[in-house]
């Protein structure tokens, strides 16, 4: 049996040759590299000729701050890189006027759907996966464990899953794509920066009211707040490196050493935007082909008995 034709469909074949083989891909993936490694090389001579006053010692310490800003740093290419690789794909079909000879062929709506996410959050991947040789910086002095690489980079992975969904969600509700960009990139920014400052905001009301009741500390109590920032990208990335982050995001208070926070916040992520991705993707396949939807009401609404004409009207 031949797998590569039972997982590869005409589609995604397509993508893959029209992505993977032309030279601004080369180009993006140069780049993207480039800048990644311009701030690892930034964040080792700041910190170790400026900090230090010119002392040649970088402990795992560093090391270890040093892997948390690639982390976050690269989670923000991500987030805009992301949206633009994906809310075109169906559009850009329509725009050039070959969605109709897609949606001809043998290929299901789903399957099209599914092929033009898998194309492009593959090269995404692609680009990801090049950055690793900077990563093996961190490995010579220590402070982080495969573990925990193997664990953000999966985090990734989640997250071009979340905002390809979204923008292949608003490519096929938008007719163009610069409309569908703008969307899907909204809905990046409600999602990294908005729930962000929601979780600020309601924490220093929380803190207000907790230091104006005067009432005494409840063991093990803990506040809801913590519950807006699991749905930020970065408070759960750091709930990763540090499982103790949790309970301070729930302000977790007058507990023993083995109480926990309701909920980590990383898998509080997953489990919301888990639904998310499914619903956007229901709606991508629902909406790619609206003509035929549109007929099938049409052909309901003409099955409807008619109503009896009234005697009146006989005579």
């Amino acid at each position: 049996m031949n797998w590569s034709r039972k997982l590869i469909n005409p589609v995604i074949d397509k993508e893959f040759r029209l992505r993977m083989r032309s030279t601004r891909s080369m180009l993006s993936v140069l780049f993207y590299v480039l800048a990644l490694g311009a701030i690892a090389m930034g964040f080792i001579y700041l910190f170790l000729y400026l900090g230090q006053q010119g002392s040649q010692r970088f402990d795992p310490q560093m090391s270890q701050m040093m892997f948390y800003v690639l982390s976050f740093a690269q989670l923000v290419l991500i987030a805009f890189m992301a949206p633009a690789l994906t809310a075109g794909v169906i559009s850009s079909e329509r725009e050039k006027q070959t969605l109709s000879m897609l949606l001809t062929t043998q290929q299901s709506s789903a399957t099209i759907v599914l092929s033009k996410l898998v194309s492009a959050l593959s090269f995404m991947t692609l680009i990801v996966l090049a950055t690793l040789p900077i990563y093996s910086i961190v490995f010579l002095y220590g402070g982080i464990s495969p573990k925990q690489l193997v664990s953000v980079f999966a985090f990734y992975l989640f997250v071009m899953l979340l905002l390809g969904s979204l923008g292949v969600m608003f490519s096929t509700l938008f007719k163009r794509t610069i409309v569908a960009i703008i969307v899907t990139y909204g809905a990046g920014l409600i999602i990294f920066l908005v729930t962000g400052l929601l979780y600020l905001f309601f924490m220093g009301i929380e803190q207000r009211n907790m230091y104006q009741s005067g009432q005494p500390i409840v063991p093990g109590s803990y506040s809801w707040v913590g519950y807006v920032l699991g749905l930020n990208p970065a408070g759960a990335m750091m709930s990763l490196f540090n499982p103790s982050f949790s309970e301070d995001a729930f302000l977790l208070r007058g507990g023993s050493l083995n109480s926990k926070a309701p909920i980590e916040l990383w898998l509080e992520f997953f489990i919301v935007y888990s639904v998310v991705i499914v619903l956007a993707l229901w709606v991508a396949v629902r909406n790619i082909r609206p003509v035929a939807r549109r007929k099938r009401k049409d052909k309901n609404e003409t099955q409807l008995p008619q109503e009896p004409e009234t005697a009146g009207n006989e005579a």
